[in-house]
């Protein structure tokens, strides 16, 4: 069964962007994985991405097994230029042409049939899934609300109460223990 997955308007050059795909077809799809996550060309990273996301299609759209699955075919095509001018001597301008790529990646089954899932069991490992995942989220907010509590009790606990006193001249101040003043302005 043929798995696919698209890339649309990436923006770099479908030239430089070939080195790197047909470095891979071929491969299973977990070495392609690898391979592209210790390439040093720019490409690499979307084209992974890419492979990733074909992945993901085949488990979770058609039950597939990841450790069958290689890389059969990457068609890359050229997408919109965009087109830009550089001025040049004498009033002359040069056009730039920023090119983008269209890239199309099919994943197919080494073994067909291959510890394949069938749409129940699929179906189940997502109740499942979803389960867990409610279970998660209650655990969370619980351990937020404690925290919340936690956080609330100590700010009480570490107020100190201001201290008024009343000065020989009858005024109030509030004593905070810092220094009260350090500079006073003198009267004129």
């Amino acid at each position: 069964m043929k798995i696919t997955a698209t890339l649309k308007n990436l923006r770099i050059a479908p030239r430089k962007v070939r080195l790197v795909t047909d470095s891979i077809v071929g491969m299973d799809a977990e070495e392609a994985l690898v391979h592209l996550r210790h390439l040093i060309k720019r490409s690499g990273t979307p084209v992974e991405k890419l492979l990733q996301s074909t992945l993901a299609n085949a488990e979770n759209n058609f039950g597939l097994d990841r450790n069958n699955m290689y890389v059969s075919s990457i068609l890359v095509g050229e997408g919109p230029r965009l087109k830009r001018w550089l001025p040049r001597a004498q009033g002359r301008a040069t056009l730039i042409l920023k090119r983008t790529t269209h890239i199309v990646m099919e994943l197919e089954e080494r073994i067909e049939g291959k510890n394949r899932k069938t749409k129940e069991q699929m179906e189940k490992e997502r109740k499942q899934r979803e389960a867990e995942r409610a279970k998660m989220e209650k655990e969370e907010a619980a351990r937020a609300e404690k925290e919340e509590i936690i956080a609330e009790s100590n700010d009480k606990s570490s107020q100190k109460p201001d201290i008024v006193k009343k000065d020989m001249g009858g005024s109030r101040k509030q004593e905070s223990g810092f220094l009260k003043k350090v500079f006073q302005r003198k009267s004129v």
